[in-house]
């Protein structure tokens, strides 16, 4: 999702379904100030939304920044015959680790169970 669509999309759609787990973030002053600045443009929308869709907003960014790698493997010709090769950078690996994620995800019964690939944080100090 690109940031325009967001803006869009914070105007007037719902929000998507979320995980049980909850993902904590410290943030640096200046981005919490955007932050705020962004929910008093956007009163009908809750703190969580919006840095839900800004999360979401950069993993699409990243994703489509990874570089496509050929690999040695022909896996189809484009429309002029000309070889396409398969890609062995980031991508699929990204792709495939994300579908598999996402399915231990939704299987995930209890927002406090460990999730397969989650890191645990380090205990918070009093």
């Amino acid at each position: 999702m690109k940031f325009k669509p967001l803006l869009d999309r914070w105007k007037k759609d719902l929000p998507p379904v979320r995980t049980a787990q909850e993902y904590a973030v410290r943030l640096p002053l200046d981005d919490a100030a955007r932050l705020h600045a962004l929910l008093e443009i956007f009163p009908g929308r809750t703190l969580e939304e919006i840095v839900t869709d800004l999360l979401h907003a950069g993993l699409d960014e990243i994703e489509s920044a990874m570089p496509y790698e050929p690999g040695p493997k022909v896996i189809s010709r484009d429309d002029q015959g000309d070889p396409v090769f398969e890609d062995i950078g980031m991508t699929p690996r990204f792709v495939d680790l994300t579908r598999r994620l996402k399915r231990s995800l939704e299987t995930a019964k209890s927002p406090g169970k460990a999730k397969p690939g989650a890191r645990r944080a380090a205990p918070r100090r009093a």
